[in-house]
Order: C-alpha cells, then sequence, then structure tokens
C-alpha cells in the first residue's frame, strides 16, 4: 500500500507539472486542448507500447519464477529467499534502469542531431559503462551476502539459503545490466520492438521452461530456476548486441528527420546517399 500510495503521488505531480509548463508554451497547449493529431498518438502508442512490454515481459518472468518456488517441495523457506534476494535486486535495478534511459535519451538525441557518430560512441559507451556498474553491482551483492538475509529474517535456514542464492543472482547482475542497457540503445533508434521480442524469445520460450526442467525435473530447486532465468537473460543480451552491431547508424539519421519531421518517405534514399557522402567527407562513416 505505502509503494502504491507513493507512485500515486508521482503520478499526480508529473501530470501537474505536464499541465502547466505545457499550458505556458504557446502553440502546445491552446484553449485547453491537445494540438496533436490522432496520426501522432498512435505513432506514439506504437513507440510506447513495446517500450512498456519490454520491461513487463522481464518483470512478469521474475513473478512467474516467484509463483514456481512455490511449487517447491520446501516452498515456505524458498519464497522466503527469493523474495529477500529479490529484494536487492529491486535496489539495481533502478540503477540500471536509469542507465537505460540515459543511453536512450543520448542516442536519440544525437540522431535527431545528424550526428551519427556521436550516437554510435553513445551506444557502446553506455554498454561497457553497464558492463563495469553490473560487475560493481555484482561484487556488492556478493560483499553483503553474509547480512542481507538477516535484515529480514532470524531464520538461519532462510540466511544460509540468501547467502548461498546470491551468489548466483550476483552472475546474473552482470548480465542484467548491459542488457537493460541495450533495451535503451535500441529504444533510443526508435525501434523498441527489437528487445520486447528478445526478451519475449529469451523469457519466455527459454527461461521459463528450462527453468522448470532444472527445478523440477532435475531436482535443483530454487538453483535451478535461476538457472534457468540466467540462460533466457544471456539468450536475450546475444540478441540484443547482434542487433546492436548491426545498425546502420547513417541510416538512422535519416530515419529521425523522416520521424521528427514528417518527411516523405520518397526522399529517403536520397537522403540517405547524401548523409553517406558527408559522413564519409567527415571521415566519420560508421559500420
Amino acid at each position: 500500500m505505502a509503494l502504491w500510495i507513493s507512485d500515486l503521488i508521482v503520478v499526480i505531480l508529473l501530470a501537474m507539472y505536464v499541465f502547466f509548463t505545457e499550458r505556458s508554451k504557446k502553440g502546445t497547449w491552446e484553449g485547453g486542448r491537445w494540438q496533436q493529431e490522432v496520426q501522432d498518438w498512435l505513432k506514439l502508442l506504437r513507440l510506447c507500447a513495446p517500450c512498456c512490454l519490454t520491461t513487463c515481459l522481464e518483470w512478469w518472468c521474475i513473478e512467474i519464477l516467484v509463483l514456481l518456488t512455490g511449487r517447491l517441495s520446501n516452498a515456505k523457506q524458498a519464497v522466503g529467499i527469493i523474495a529477500i534476494v529479490l529484494n536487492f535486486d529491486y535496489l539495481l535495478y533502478s540503477v540500471m534502469l536509469s542507465l537505460a534511459t540515459c543511453a536512450s535519451t543520448r542516442v536519440s538525441n544525437q540522431l535527431g542531431a545528424n550526428q551519427a557518430g556521436n550516437a554510435y560512441r553513445s551506444a557502446y559507451i553506455s554498454i561497457g559503462l553497464s558492463f563495469v556498474i553490473g560487475c560493481i553491482g555484482s561484487l556488492l551483492m556478493v560483499a553483503t551476502r553474509g547480512k542481507w538475509g538477516a535484515i529480514y529474517s532470524r531464520s538461519e535456514e532462510i540466511k544460509r539459503g540468501v547467502k548461498k542464492m546470491m551468489l548466483l543472482m550476483a552472475v546474473v547482475e552482470v548480465v542484467n545490466f548491459p542488457l537493460t542497457a541495450c533495451g535503451g540503445i535500441v529504444r533510443g533508434t526508435a525501434r523498441p520492438w527489437l528487445s520486447m521480442y528478445a526478451n519475449l524469445g529469451g523469457f519466455y520460450l527459454l527461461a521459463l521452461p528450462l527453468g522448470v526442467v532444472l527445478a523440477f525435473k532435475a531436482g535443483l530447486g530454487l538453483g535451478g530456476l535461476l538457472i534457468g532465468f540466467l540462460a533466457g537473460m544471456v539468450a536475450c543480451l546475444a540478441l540484443l548486441l547482434v542487433f546492436v552491431t548491426r545498425i546502420d547508424w547513417n541510416g538512422e539519421v535519416v530515419k529521425a528527420k523522416i520521424l521528427a519531421s514528417d518527411m516523405p518517405e520518397d526522399l529517403e534514399k536520397e537522403e540517405h546517399h547524401k548523409n553517406l557522402e558527408r559522413a564519409a567527407a567527415n571521415h566519420d562513416v560508421v559500420c
């Protein structure tokens, strides 16, 4: 309930901010109604729906893992362990989500500014930085694993389980940080559906089935569920890294112009050639 009230307050404050700031701008808010056309809203929905699903698909997969934990033979203890471990993951997730938002904003701004080289560098710097921060978060989880369980429980069995599972979860964090950053990069190129499909395939076609087999058939229990989740996350990261490395950054600049200024699509090829010539002249062609 406290979390729900906090989120509600944030939404109200943001809505008030948007209302008053947009109302003060001429041409954006006029006569008490938005001036965008229906096509503008549909275009926005096509972008925001995959963005929302990208985060939700991973979050729902975690929630399903918690539900599956309740089917283990030691369900009461296992659910307590996974809940405590995930609380630490939620703290780190706020950091990785902020990094992904920064990557998305930086890449999209550079593409909109006709700076393909800067967008390329921003993307790969974000990925490198995410690996570094992921390792730091992983080390922090390992360093505090002996004390984290004691904050929530007095049971020695649960504290030992938390200490053990946080080692496995620390490996998950090393992968989760760059995965989230890659999602922010493809979101910055206005192709969030790439991340959505990667999460759909990695988490629901690999992570959950593999986790069930390892946990219930192989008898690994909670560790098996987390190993399956890790395997699905690695698959998602591999797919997104392939997507990012194959991005034509000069072509993305042209697409950004078309998306932002409604440039006729029949001029896309001509504008793309001009952009390539300009980039070659500046020795800034990004492959």
